[in-house]
């Protein structure tokens, strides 16, 4: 059992002698993760002028994400069967399997095999990294702990698209997947020397249930909107996204009538304000999903090499951490604005994008690259303004007893939403010409239509952000 003590934390207690390399046992799971993000967004435009693919381009994310969900659902199982150590070199393992799988991809659908095999163990690790920190460190220190693991995310924005980009530009995309092989390889020695093989609540072992059901119906929620992509009628994709919505309905629906729950009670009414919340943090997310055609819109609209796309794409997870840091530290009335500010900041920039992303020359080079930097990371800057608040409200807005329930559902709901956006966005763009005519024309009209459509999220978030916040604020 961990000795607690009554002395303030600080960065120096968490990352000296051997907590320092369990530090890195943990951060090193969700770098890697992170990082495998960007690197795809990155090199996937070089990898459909490969091997083709283009109309299952969203798929890469669409399925990415799905296999995120599970995995990070059945990350608490896995400790509780299999034990930290033994648990997190699984994820490693799945992860560095589907890794192989795509870099040796000779077709999309092999390709998407191995994003899925990849996503779930990269759901898997990022999930444990948090569940391990109350395992591994004493608890004055899971705050920091989870300030570190958290901002992994923002270091894989400086290494993702520079490693992505480098080898896109040169010709070698495959060698930017081989790359993360002995990173978890280097990932799996110090796990396997500083995680233990047993854990401190190993009676309990057993007792944890899992939602399977409800997880499957959720994955096929999804699946059923992108699979109604591949119907050349119109008719056929309206069903698809039709039966996948009702899906989602129908899991709600179920949702609240069962013992183990995914989401907290009121979490599905719009009259509750902790549904208010979590609706909010969909339409949000929904409104971010445009990042995965970005980099392509970037190349083949306007040219820029990879390496340039990559980081002009980044801009938008940047503005989000940029945002999140000036905002965390506002509270009453100034956080209430920043909840209210954020969603119309993220309409106005995708209002931009769908302006200036689809043509090319309108304006000059220097000009058109900083609006569309600026308006990127104004996406990111819009959502980060108001998330501390609204994860924060999340909490306050919970039933009593069901706070840890509320807050566990916080990663699902994101999940759930970026995998639902990422499939409606494929959905679009090849309707709107992506793949048919292709080229130029067809990466211009995708663009207008994308971005254009997906401003309509973040526009109701607008008006739902006023019904979780006091009256006095009206």
């Amino acid at each position: 059992m961990k000795t607690l003590s009554t002395a303030a934390p600080t960065w120096g207690d968490l990352l000296a002698g051997r907590n320092a390399l369990r530090a890195i046992a943990l951060t090193g799971g969700v770098a890697l993760h992170a990082i495998n993000v960007h690197i795809v967004t990155t090199i996937l435009p070089s990898v459909v002028r490969d091997i083709g693919g283009l109309p299952y381009y969203a798929w890469n994310t669409t399925l990415f994400i799905v296999a995120s969900i599970l995995g990070s659902t059945l990350s608490t199982k896995l400790i509780d069967i299999f034990q930290p150590r033994a648990a997190y070199l699984c994820a490693l393992t799945l992860f560095s399997i589907g890794t192989i799988g795509c870099a040796t991809a000779p077709t999309m659908a092999w390709l998407l095999v191995g994003r899925s095999v990849q996503g779930l163990g990269g759901g898997i690790l990022a999930a444990l990294s948090y569940a391990l920190i109350r395992i591994v460190f004493e608890q004055r220190l899971w705050s920091r702990a989870v300030a570190l693991v958290s901002g992994m995310w923002g270091i894989a924005t400086l290494f993702g698209p520079a490693v992505g980009g480098l080898f896109a530009q040169t010709g070698n995309w495959r060698l930017a997947f081989w790359v993360l092989l002995p990173i978890a390889a280097l990932q799996a020695v110090i796990v396997s020397s500083q995680l233990d093989s047993r854990q401190d609540n190993a009676a309990d072992r057993g007792t944890l249930r899992v939602p399977f059901g409800k997880i499957c119906l959720l994955a096929a929620s999804v699946l059923v909107i992108a699979i109604g992509d591949l119907f050349t009628q119109t008719i056929g994709k309206i069903i698809g996204v039709a039966i996948g919505l009702g899906l989602g309905i129908l899991l709600a629906w179920l949702d609240q009538r069962a013992t183990v729950r995914l989401l907290p009670s009121g979490a599905y009414s719009l009259h509750s304000p902790l549904g208010a919340i979590f609706a909010c943090v969909c339409l949000l997310m929904m409104g971010t999903t445009t990042e995965i055609f970005v980099p392509y819109f970037l190349q083949v609209i306007h040219l820029h090499t990879p390496l340039m796309a990559g980081y002009m794409t980044a801009a938008m997870a940047g503005g989000w951490s940029i945002a999140s840091l000036i905002s965390s530290s506002r509270n009453g009335i100034a956080a209430d604005r920043m909840i209210r500010i954020g969603p119309v900041c993220v309409a106005l920039a995708l209002i931009v994008l769908a302006i200036v992303m689809p043509e090319h020359d309108r304006l000059p080079l220097a000009l058109e690259t900083t609006i569309l930097v600026i308006a990127l990371a104004g996406v990111g800057f819009g959502v980060g303004l108001g998330w501390p608040h609204l994860l924060t409200r999340v909490m306050k807005a919970a039933p009593v007893g069901e706070e840890n329930l509320a807050s566990s559902a916080i990663t699902t709901v994101q999940l759930y939403a970026m995998a639902i956006g990422a499939a409606l966005a494929g959905l679009l763009a090849n309707t709107a010409g992506l793949s048919t005519p292709g080229g130029l024309r067809g990466a211009s009209s995708a663009a207008y239509w994308l971005f254009g459509s997906f401003a309509i999220a973040p526009i109701l978030a607008i008006w739902l952000s006023r019904r979780m916040l006091p009256p006095s604020f009206h």
